[in-house]
């Protein structure tokens, strides 16, 4: 064997704060090598075929240990630090370490030796103590051996696997199980004590076995991945049947990633070889092969750690990661949003010995933000033991992503006082001077008196009842009823329990029309105690709190209802039609208080919502949306009975870029705040500040598919007991799942998977407590899912048709469904 020495980058074309190599061992290596270990003390690998060396990182001192006559092909170091266990696997026989025990002999000058526990079982490709150490776990062929760690005492035989066992786990909150997966492209649960299967999963890849298993005890979730670069994700939670959360093409992470960097103008890795790691397969060089991303590892990532001081920059929730090794560098996988958070490629570091591995092994704890990273050359006897800066990793590549400072970081909570040219000052202005006859036409607070007709004229009809009422339909409203709704109106809201269970109790069913009408939005007013419907007939529906009665019906509209708002007050609902109007109503009165007819507008009306504190109304139409000034006069006059007092202007029009058509906007009006949040059919989100009068930011693909909502904190929901909850918004697209995201860093943070709806887009909506999440699907179910851990919880299903739209009471634990 030769060494190297240490070889850290100096300088060349690599940044030597990224990744280093520390030592390079020349040896000859078993041809069956698969597994190699790492701990937070030692490394361990195989030289000379048979010969297991341990590496000392803090002394870079080494201990050669023989008693394997074949070469090692399976290495793992135990559960727990005292005493440091490793065992070590051939074809002939297994072999059990005790490190402190084979340094004093060493020290002593005798021949250390370790307990063989089995001997004659095979090619032999995995090994793994239980967490307890008192046993191993040893993948030979199709079958897995349960060892004890003390003698030759085989506990336990597992049989199934159709193919050779590539990898297998213990899963610490369960007594006596096992999770293994085969080149039989399937993985299966056991209970070890007993030997028997407990679940079996179908195939998972066309065509590649599977190589690596990793289970996260946090989320309760099995990662597995294939020779192929494709990862599942399993959730492990007792009711979930092991189903599949999500299935991640690392090779199209990694072009997504690049993509990003690159639409935002930087390059990953400013000190890195001239050959740019974020060269698509567009980009490819002529000549050059493109290249798979085989899973030989999934290792837990100590992120966390290394970012402590900035937790705030990152995320409101706690966020699992893990490595993936592969041979040609590593990557950084975020288990909240399954999104790619960094990788190194091998081959971008010239000062690096070896450019592709065949096995690799990483340590799981940071020392000083630095993680050891143990590989072995593909095509070369050589083995590397390489140090990697976890946090100058994350920053050279995220610099892009992440915020300088909290001062420079958008949020929905104003913290600035109006500008002198801000559009909203504009509006504001115009407002103090109402009423005015210049601004909104109204001649004078004197109303016009008749002075020819008198009252026994019986043609002038002044004295009799209109013979029809104009615009409004008959809602067979008694004055008994609407009296009783006005009073309902003026009740205290209830509030609704921060603890408990999720509404998932099935309570009734209500036809809201005498034939089968889609309801194409619903909302809750904020105090609970109203809930308006708009239809596809043309008509809104007010219903009271218990859904028990009508309160109201507003016709007038000559399109499909897409949309519907409730004023911060409660006195008035907006609604928009695609019949190019809008509508204000006072929720006491039959008749419309404003009108904004098509002559206004060259598209359809969509999104339209009052907002900042009912100052304004915002709308959108086409690819741009419009912020509008309105006065409302319900005041009436015998003699312009039908003449609109009410009147409104429009104050700017605020183009998205680079799309056809606003698919969905949000913006706060329970209290004051600057920011609109708008997605385009081009698959992006853009948000503008109005106190600037500008776009401010653009997140780009933000799903695969057009937006189809944007959910934000308005009130009450994502858990308000802290302000930054307010700067988390929620979107989701059909075929896409729901993404939770974070305004000041416009990153994803959370990911909600598991999701049926992938032909039609369905709402989404959050409980006011900010426990869970309620989304509609095209399976003619709804989905309920825990917000902190993105754990799918139930799911309701009870309707004959899509369900799409969802929304939670803000004063009772129920979840209407619409339809």
């Amino acid at each position: 064997m030769e060494s190297a020495g240490a070889r850290c980058s100096s300088g060349g074309s690599c940044d030597p704060d990224v990744v280093c190599e520390k030592r390079l061992f020349k040896a000859k290596l078993p041809e069956p090598l698969v597994q190699l270990a790492c701990s937070h003390h030692h490394c361990a690998f195989p030289v000379n075929g048979n010969e297991l060396c341990i590496w000392n990182t803090a002394t870079a001192q080494s201990l050669f240990l023989s008693g394997h006559h074949y070469s090692i092909s399976a290495l793992s170091f135990g559960s727990n630090i005292n005493p440091p266990l490793v065992c070590s696997a051939s074809h002939e026989r297994v072999i059990v370490w005790n490190l402190d025990e084979c340094t004093q002999k060493v020290q002593e000058g005798f021949t250390p030796h370790g307990i063989v526990i089995r001997t004659l079982l095979g090619m032999v490709l995995h090994v793994r103590f239980s967490p307890d150490d008192q046993q191993v776990a040893v993948c030979a062929g199709n079958r897995i051996y349960m060892l004890s760690a003390k003698n030759e005492t085989i506990l336990a035989k597992l049989d199934g696997h159709l193919a050779p066992v590539t990898a297998a786990e213990f899963c610490t909150w369960e007594k006596s199980m096992l999770i293994s997966v085969s080149e039989d492209r399937t993985f299966k649960v056991w209970d070890y004590s007993t030997g028997q299967l407990i679940y079996q999963s179908g195939i998972i890849t066309a065509a590649f076995p599977l190589l690596s298993l990793l289970i996260d005890e946090e989320n309760k979730q099995l990662v597995t991945g294939c020779a192929e670069g494709q990862l599942w994700i399993f959730s492990l939670i007792s009711d979930h049947n092991y189903r599949c959360v999500t299935h991640i093409n690392l090779k199209k992470e990694q072009e997504k990633f690049c993509n990003k960097v690159w639409k935002s103008g930087k390059e990953i890795g400013e000190g890195q070889n001239d050959s740019k790691v974020c060269k698509t397969d567009n980009m490819r060089p002529e000549g050059s092969v493109e290249t798979s991303l085989p899973v030989l590892l999934i290792e837990h990532c100590d992120f966390s750690v290394c970012f402590r001081n900035e937790e705030k920059m990152y995320s409101a929730l706690n966020t699992s990661y893990f490595w993936i090794g592969t041979s040609t560098g590593l990557l950084i996988i975020n288990l909240a949003n399954f999104e790619l958070e960094a990788f190194l490629s091998y081959k971008d570091y010239s000062d690096l010995s070896i450019r592709f591995a065949r096995s690799c092994a990483l340590t799981k704890k940071t020392v000083n933000g630095k993680v050891l990273c143990l590989i072995t050359s593909m095509f070369e006897d050589m083995i590397a033991v390489l140090e990697v800066n976890l946090a100058t990793l994350v920053r050279t590549q995220n610099n892009v992503f992440l915020p300088c400072g909290n001062e420079s970081s958008l949020s929905v909570i104003a913290r600035c006082s109006l500008l002198t040219n801000s559009p909203l000052l504009k509006g504001l202005k115009k407002n103090r001077k109402e009423p005015s006859s210049k601004t909104f036409g109204v001649k004078s607070t004197v109303k016009d008196k008749p002075l020819v007709f008198h009252n026994k004229i019986k043609s002038s009809g002044y004295t009799a009842a209109p013979r029809k009422t104009m615009f409004s339909p008959n809602t067979n409203l008694n004055k008994k009823e609407v009296s009783k709704w006005k009073t309902s109106c003026k009740c205290k809201s209830k509030e609704y329990p921060l603890d408990g269970d999720p509404p998932i109790k099935y309570e009734k069913q209500i036809s809201v029309t005498c034939k089968p009408t889609p309801i194409f939005c619903i909302q809750y007013s904020g105090d609970g105690e109203m809930l308006a419907c708009g239809l596809a007939d043309k008509t809104v529906l007010i219903f009271n709190s218990n859904l028990t009665d009508t309160y109201n019906v507003f016709s007038g509209h000559d399109g499909a209802v897409n949309s519907v708002g409730w004023s911060h007050n409660k006195k008035w609902l907006v609604s928009a039609s695609e019949d190019r109007t809008l509508r204000v109503w006072s929720v006491c009165n039959k008749e419309p208080a404003l009108i904004m007819g098509k002559e206004n507008f060259d598209k359809t009306v969509r999104f339209a919502q009052f907002y900042f504190l009912d100052t304004f109304i915002l709308l959108c139409c086409g690819a741009e949306f419009h912020l509008l000034n309105f006065h409302l006069d319900t005041t009436k006059d015998d003699l312009k009975r039908y003449k609109q007092k009410s009147v409104f202007k429009l104050v700017q029009k605020f183009p998205m870029a680079s799309t056809v058509e606003i698919t969905s906007l949000s913006a706060v009006n329970d209290f004051y705040s600057y920011i609109v949040l708008t997605a385009g059919s081009n698959r992006a989100l853009e948000v503008f500040d109005l106190n600037a009068g500008c776009s401010t930011a653009v997140i780009p693909e933000v799903h695969t598919r057009s937006v189809h909502q944007i959910y934000q904190n308005k009130g009450s929901s994502f858990s308000t007991q802290q302000p930054e909850a307010y700067n988390l918004f929620m979107t989701t697209a059909a075929g896409d799942g729901i993404k939770l995201w974070d305004l000041r860093t416009l990153r994803c943070e959370r990911r909600f998977e598991g999701h049926s709806s992938r032909c039609y887009p369905c709402g989404i909506a959050v409980s006011p407590c900010g426990r869970f999440i309620a989304s509609g699907s095209d399976d003619k179910y709804a989905y309920i899912y825990e917000m902190r851990s993105s754990t799918f919880l139930h799911k309701l299903g009870r309707h004959t048709e899509s369900v799409i739209n969802v929304t939670f009471s803000p004063s009772s634990p129920q979840i209407p469904l619409s339809t």
